[in-house]
């Protein structure tokens, strides 16, 4: 894992809490790379790893995939890393796509798109 490809992760996922989140977000949404707990790193660059080789695996053709198919497809592969990290995870970290807010699968599809930015 790259620090790098969690970096682009974490701050696409601020990016699009400021613009999606109605109101003030919870500080921890927008916690600075710097503060952002270990466990939170590793989950941001595991699924930054699994969106990159998802990409390479369809010969770029992932970009042809619908925003929300985008959105489910880095939700489905957080919700993995929340089972990894927590043994018993609030029900929010592992809710299903019809269930998240719009602001998160806003922001969930948001970074599908920018770890096809940082492939370019």
């Amino acid at each position: 894992m790259t620090t790098e490809g969690a970096r682009v992760f974490r701050e696409a996922w601020i990016a699009g809490v400021r613009e999606h989140f109605p109101g003030e977000p919870k500080p921890s949404y927008v916690t600075p790379w710097d503060e952002t707990p270990e466990w939170e790193r590793e989950a941001a660059g595991a699924v930054y790893e699994q969106v990159r080789h998802f990409i390479e695996l369809s010969g770029g053709h992932a970009s042809r995939l619908s925003r929300e198919q985008k959105g489910r497809f880095v939700a489905l592969c957080w919700t993995a890393q929340m089972f990894k990290h927590f043994e018993d995870p609030k029900p929010g970290y592992v809710a299903d796509w019809p269930e998240l807010p719009d602001w998160q699968k806003e922001t969930d599809s948001g970074i599908f798109e920018a770890v096809e930015g940082s492939l370019k």
